[in-house]
């Protein structure tokens, strides 16, 4: 189920200021907030920035983003989980990586993290037809001719993020309960953990169709805003429940205020194009449709 995108929700969230250069609150002169972030570097005011609105309407049919080909997506590892003052972020030790999708290279994963809202309310970064998630995933993938990420960072589409947005079910994702139990044990800032037992297909591949996807050329969604991220965003949610959600709001950011709120809010398109895969925004139209004229055909037969 999505959630609507709402005015409420700067209200509710808790100031994190702690003397740090940025965070993702309204703050005081100890660190700079979202419409600040410019101050902190200069990229972040740049035009080709991320997130953004996706508008499915205006979105262009790309026949070249065929199925993405994954290698050590289902491999299981141990890693550390590491509370990083922003975000709950998980390296990925092992060689995984991801190429077709009209990527113009192989990329190899290098870590993950999320962003969400306030108690299971709007949290997702990219957002759409204005439309917000309660959370949304980042796998980050640089090119897998480079050995550290600050020289993919120097490349225009040095960095792949795939995108995952999560949506509230009724029910348990069980796959993430190993996931969403370390969070007990990283409850601060700088506090880390060892995950055990976890892969990146069990993160994403629990449901929906991986064919159907967006993609853009942006950035980086935390300073330095660096703008080298081939972004693809992908249309179908993964299920958690309400409590497995509401998890994430139980980590404190470095001053000890509950982590709440940790997205960007959108970023302005600037002209650029948003692409899609075949099977992305006008399926759920078809089905419309199709049920629809079912409707009216049984509707017909009624009178």
């Amino acid at each position: 189920m999505r959630c609507l995108l709402s005015a409420y929700l700067l209200p509710l969230i808790l100031h994190s200021c702690t003397g740090a250069d940025w965070c993702y609150k309204v703050c005081d002169s100890h660190c700079k907030g979202p419409d600040r972030w410019s101050d902190v570097n200069a990229d972040c005011g740049k035009n080709r920035q991320s997130p953004i609105n996706i508008v499915t309407k205006k979105t262009k049919l790309d026949e070249r983003l065929t199925p993405f080909k994954f290698s050590g997506y289902q491999e299981v590892f141990d890693s550390t989980m590491k509370n990083n003052g922003h975000t709950v972020q998980v390296s990925i030790p092992i060689k995984a990586t991801v190429s077709g999708g009209n990527l113009e290279d192989t990329y190899k994963a290098v870590q993950f993290h999320l962003h969400w809202g306030v108690n299971g309310g709007p949290g997702s970064e990219h957002t759409i037809d204005g439309e917000q998630y309660p959370m949304e995933l980042h796998i980050v993938h640089m090119k897998q001719r480079y050995n550290r990420l600050e020289d993919a960072l120097n490349d225009p589409s040095g960095i792949a993020v795939l995108g995952f947005f999560y949506e509230e079910s009724s029910s348990s994702n069980r796959k993430y309960d190993l996931f969403t139990h370390a969070l007990r044990n990283v409850q601060n800032a700088n506090g880390n953990t060892t995950l055990r037992k976890i892969s990146l297909n069990q993160l994403i591949l629990s449901e929906g169709n991986m064919t159907n996807y967006y993609r853009y050329e942006g950035s980086l969604t935390t300073p330095g805003c660096t703008e080298a991220v081939v972004w693809t965003v992908f249309e179908n949610p993964i299920p958690l429940n309400s409590e497995q959600i509401r998890a994430f709001s139980t980590l404190k950011f470095k001053n000890g205020d509950s982590m709440m709120g940790t997205f960007r809010p959108v970023q302005p398109r600037n002209g650029r194009v948003v692409y899609r895969s075949s099977g992305a925004a006008i399926f759920s139209s078809v089905v419309l449709l199709l049920t629809s004229i079912i409707t009216a055909f049984g509707l017909s037969h009624l009178n």
